[in-house]
C-alpha cells in the first residue's frame, strides 16, 4: 500500500528501487506538498487518521508499514 500510494503521488519515481529503510522524501525528492498528499492518500486508503505528530514515523517504507500495522490491528 505504501509503494502504491507513493507511485500515485510521484508517478515518475522508481518506487520499486526503494529499500525498506530509505528516507523516501530525500531519495524520490518529494516536496512538502506531495508529502502531505501522500499522507492524506495513505490515511484514506488505510481508513485511519494521520496526525502531524505521526509524520516522524512515516519517512521510510518500513516505518509506514509498521505505523499502519499498529493502527489497523
Amino acid at each position: 500500500m505504501v509503494q502504491e500510494t507513493l507511485s500515485g503521488i510521484v508517478p515518475e519515481a522508481d518506487v520499486g528501487s526503494l529499500g525498506p529503510d530509505d528516507r523516501f522524501r530525500e531519495v524520490l525528492e518529494i516536496d512538502s506538498l506531495d508529502f502531505l498528499s501522500f499522507l492524506e492518500t495513505l490515511g484514506d486508503r488505510a481508513g485511519i487518521r494521520i496526525d502531524d505528530e505521526d509524520t516522524p514515523h512515516l519517512t521510510t517504507v518500513s516505518g509506514c508499514a509498521d505505523f499502519l500495522v499498529a493502527r489497523t490491528t
